[in-house]
């Protein structure tokens, strides 16, 4: 599914993203543009085998589990669980991600 900016901000909002460490609910819209384009179902192979996915590009050897090859999963989710229409699991693993890490620079 490809979201509207509009409906994204809404979902956003309820899964309280504005101000979450810091980062405005422009800065999460932004970022969900440039890595997606709202596409829940992105998905980018990247040169060292690893997939990025869905919505927020949330990269497979780090955070979620995608087989039987050697990830970490600190999100403790499939990794496709993050390119369904629910953004749920996806909002949850980017809090995570921005919590534990460099914020959105990670």
């Amino acid at each position: 599914k490809i979201y509207t900016r509009c409906k994204l901000a809404k979902i956003f909002s309820r899964a309280g993203l504005d101000n979450y460490w810091g980062f405005s609910l422009g800065n999460w819209i932004c970022m969900a543009y440039y890595e997606s384009g709202y596409n829940t179902t992105a998905q980018t192979v990247l040169d060292d085998g690893s997939i990025d996915y869905g919505i927020f590009q949330i990269n497979s050897f780090a955070w979620c589990r995608r087989g039987k090859l050697k990830e970490n999963n600190h999100c403790h989710v499939a990794c496709s669980a993050l390119i369904t229409d629910d953004l749920t699991d996806a909002i949850i693993c980017a809090r995570k991600i921005v919590k534990e890490t460099q914020g959105m620079n990670y």
